[in-house]
């Protein structure tokens, strides 16, 4: 039996999922999407291409597994601060150091995966967070919490502005923000419209 096979069915569950979108990430890393083949992601994992169609149906579904495992080895988490302001300064801060690599990858690295998904950038993005925590959500909700804003008042739109503003600013310069221009994004743009909603 072939050694490679015989080392992919000694890892089982988590371990061998591990291994496989680790070694997905690693293909992508080097070729790109374009290049990526499930064959060549079980040969760099040790195992055999069932074993990926098994948990995977198309190369996209385990591209977009790949990225999200990738990171969610570094997640952002946003404690409370006390006020909308500070919360959100903390979230888009925090975005605009450690996720403009994803876009820049998304851009550059994945752009065939963007012209597969239904929606372009935007259906990709809901693809890859489905199903995951939504930071700025929980932002609202503390708001909200605090009288800070009401929710059944605060548009879509609205709601979503602050990380709409930064995915922006990160599509066009591919380079973090000013930390000035955050600012602004926030105390310019966002909160007026935000805490308007709680009052009368």
């Amino acid at each position: 039996m072939d050694s490679k096979e015989t080392s992919g069915r000694r890892r089982r569950g988590a371990a061998l999922e591990d291994a496989l979108l680790q070694a997905a990430w690693e293909e992508i890393d080097e070729n790109g999407y374009a290049g990526l083949t499930m064959e060549a992601v079980a040969a760099r994992a040790g195992t055999s291409r069932p074993v990926l169609a098994r948990r995977w149906a198309s190369r996209s579904d385990l591209a977009l597994a790949a990225i999200r495992h990738h990171f969610a080895a570094d997640p952002i988490a946003v404690p409370d601060h006390g006020s909308l302001r500070e919360d959100t300064l903390d979230l888009l801060r925090q975005m605009n150091t450690r996720r403009r690599g994803l876009v820049t990858e998304l851009l550059l690295r994945f752009s065939g995966i963007i012209t597969e998904s239904d929606g372009g950038i935007a259906g990709l993005r809901e693809r890859l967070i489905d199903g995951q925590p939504h930071q700025l959500q929980e932002i609202l909700d503390r708001a909200a919490a605090r009288g800070e804003i009401d929710p059944a008042r605060l548009s879509p739109v609205v709601a979503d502005l602050p990380l709409t503003l930064v995915r922006h600013e990160m599509m066009m310069r591919l380079q973090p923000a000013d930390d000035a221009l955050l600012e602004s994004f926030v105390d310019d743009v966002f909160l007026p419209l935000a805490l308007a909603t709680a009052r009368p």
